[in-house]
């Protein structure tokens, strides 16, 4: 195996000390029930592969990004009654957070995107709390939204649809299960109508909402399908992580 030198845990102390590390990247996914068909290690596999591929897109341009390793376990406080689904509050995210950027701010890092691989998993909240903290500039993205997904497929799904059956199909094959396998993906509507119009909010209690843990049906997925997607998600975040290299974090806003 040749390391690469945009993954942090391949890289010894002196390889590190030459790099000139200018933005760490941090995938964040978790373990959970995908469907009947996908593994429960889904959205940590998906994160992790797109995070390093954009980073090599970007270390190919000059930039220095160093992609941490991933945390496995993300927020699931709604599919706790699902076997072996793994839940991380909110408040532990932004203590393992905070001791990251802790670290990462003792050293010389001043620039950390989080690179979210899932949905129960919003970070927002804990940037506006832990940012006036530290000095180094946080921000976080969700892979499967830097494009749209419906250029792509005829319908992407929400949880282990076509998007994320195909992405698995092209990164993983071997861990797909046929799609024959797979449940139809179907979800229970609210009754409320503003909860079902979105313009009011409420977390989903999963197993009420859908009888095979799937929201979106994975039937038309296909990797050549993944394979599009993942590349134009790459090629944009990588610009996005080549131009956050060069930025200087005190002066991010053009001039009105």
């Amino acid at each position: 195996m040749t390391s690469r030198p945009w993954i942090l845990a391949e890289q010894s102390l002196p390889a590190v000390r030459a790099a000139a590390y200018q933005v760490a990247l941090l995938p964040w996914g978790a373990t959970e029930a995908h469907n009947l068909h996908l593994p429960y290690g889904t959205d940590t596999i998906e994160c992790e592969a797109l995070a390093s591929e954009s980073a090599r897109r970007a270390w190919d341009r000059g930039a220095r990004v160093a992609v941490l390793p991933t945390v496995p376990f993300g927020v699931n406080t709604t599919q706790l009654d699902i076997p072996f689904t793994l839940n991380m509050n909110p408040s532990t995210q932004l203590a393992l957070l905070s001791d990251l950027v802790s670290a990462l701010e003792g050293q010389g890092i001043r620039k950390l995107v989080i690179f979210n691989g899932h949905g129960g998993n919003d970070f927002r909240a804990i940037i506006r709390e832990l940012q006036p903290r530290t000095r180094v500039f946080l921000c976080t993205l969700n892979w499967w939204q830097v494009v749209d997904g419906r250029t792509f497929f005829s319908e992407p799904g929400d949880h282990a649809g076509e998007l994320e059956t195909s992405v698995m199909q092209q990164l993983v094959p071997g861990l797909v299960r046929p799609l024959s396998d797979a449940g139809d993906g179907r979800a229970r509507a609210w009754r409320i109508a503003a909860l079902r119009e979105g313009w009011a909010w409420a977390p989903r209690q999963w197993t009420r909402v859908t009888d095979d843990t799937g929201i979106g049906d994975p039937r038309h997925a296909t990797p050549e399908r993944g394979a599009r997607f993942i590349e134009a998600v790459c090629e944009q975040v990588a610009g996005f992580l080549a131009e956050l290299s060069t930025a200087d974090i005190d002066d991010l806003y053009a001039p009105l």
